[in-house]
């Protein structure tokens, strides 16, 4: 069997797992909606991001530098 054969049936197969879904991302949103999610997203996570920040600096734990030399 050559490289080629195999190469598109292995292709056909995975097509016929997804269901012959594709590379399709329709979500129903407009590309300036997705913008807008998307931006939305990121916000939330930085600023939870920044929370644990503050909570870890303010209880003085995480990956600090905790070496008292004397």
């Amino acid at each position: 069997m050559t490289r080629g054969s195999q190469r598109e049936r292995d292709r056909e197969r995975a097509l016929a797992r997804t269901g012959g879904k594709g590379k399709t991302k329709d979500d129903g949103l407009t590309p300036e909606q997705r913008r807008e999610r998307d931006a939305k997203a990121l916000q939330e996570k930085a600023a939870k991001k920044a929370a644990q920040a503050a909570a870890a600096a303010g209880s003085g734990g995480g990956k600090g530098n905790n070496n008292t030399k004397k």
